[in-house]
């Protein structure tokens, strides 16, 4: 479902779909996401034969240069084994949802009762298939790897005059892995600027967590990360995926900069009030004064604590006069001033 989706926190998904064989397999991975604090697992929906003509190669890092329809049917999961997976992460409590590549996966996305729809880079501006998307009534996360801005603005345009209510985007590069270079996280900041109605983050397919964190800490308000038990198990996404440790320490960072991002008012915070007491500065005698004594020019200077006269008042005393009896190192107040 899409029910762990706030404006308050950024999303978290963790991207199992291509990692897994087996419902044990994905039951693995479900089990270590939500230990990671995730908030939703993300599977691939597809058929080599809708997908991928025979043609397609891909040529690319993380699988070298490969027939695409070969591994896409080595990959593909049925439907039996979407509802197995969908029930399961239901069970322990976490979003769920996948990534349509056709009409036909859409449709079976429905039937299982899917809250949400990502949409890949590949897809992207494929305008017939957003519209279809668009008119499930859902929430749809669409990436935005390999396009230009006015692209993206097309494709927003299409699907919400398809009737899309709730929009996300993500800036994504689609190299696999992504390498610091070719990151470029101000474009992140541009869609958000474009679609300031809309909430952007950052699908990553960079080799660690940092320019995840790195993008929540620019305003990302979701973040996608492939996720694996094993960056060494076989499979051409394990090497770019998060491995529990990895994970983990993302969601714990992200939370932890939730907590230290605060309000954006500038006010002294609840805990600096002893500090400020103790460790600002205000006016104190230099040398006892009796009562009724002016106070000259060396009479007085700035020193901590700070509960006295502010030091912006110093060049206002001279030539006060002191109230009563004052020993030296007396700290100043306009209580002590005739």
């Amino acid at each position: 479902m899409f029910k762990r989706y706030s404006h308050g926190r950024c999303y978290v998904i963790a991207e199992v779909g291509g990692n897994f064989a087996t419902l044990e397999q994905a039951v693995r991975l479900i089990d270590e996401a939500v230990a990671c604090g995730v908030d939703a697992v993300k599977l691939q929906t597809y058929r080599a034969d809708t997908l991928s003509s025979r043609q397609a190669i891909f040529d690319m890092e993380n699988t070298g240069v490969a027939s695409q329809f070969e591994l896409f049917r080595k990959y593909e999961i049925d439907a039996d084994m979407h509802r197995a997976v969908f029930q399961y992460a239901e069970s322990r409590g976490v979003d769920w949802f996948s990534t349509p590549s056709h009409g036909g996966d859409v449709d079976l996305l429905e039937a299982c009762g899917v809250g949400a729809h990502k949409i890949g880079s590949d897809d992207a501006v494929n305008l017939p298939f957003l519209r279809y998307v668009a008119k499930t009534g859902k929430p749809v996360i669409l990436s935005t790897g390999m396009c230009s801005l006015d692209e993206v603005k097309e494709s927003v345009a299409a699907m919400r005059e398809a009737g899309c209510r709730q929009l996300m985007l993500l800036h994504a590069i689609t190299s696999y892995p992504t390498h610091p270079e070719n990151v470029n996280l101000a474009a992140m900041q541009t869609l958000m600027s474009t679609f300031p109605d809309l909430d952007v983050g950052y699908s990553d397919h960079t080799l660690t967590p940092v320019a995840s964190l790195c993008a929540v800490a620019m305003g990302a308000r979701i973040i996608e990360r492939h996720f694996t038990w094993d960056k060494k198990a076989e499979g051409p996404d394990h090497m770019l995926s998060a491995d529990p440790a990895e994970m983990k320490w993302l969601v714990d960072a992200i939370r932890s900069f939730e907590v230290m991002r605060g309000t954006g008012v500038k006010e002294p915070a609840a805990s600096e009030s002893k500090t400020r007491r103790n460790n600002r500065k205000s006016v104190v005698l230099q040398r006892a004064l009796a009562a009724g004594e002016i106070i000259g020019p060396d009479d007085i200077a700035i020193k901590r604590p700070g509960y006295g006269i502010a030091p912006k008042f110093f060049e206002q005393l001279p030539g006060r006069r002191v109230a009563h009896d004052m020993t030296q190192d007396s700290v100043l107040t306009w209580e002590d001033l005739e």
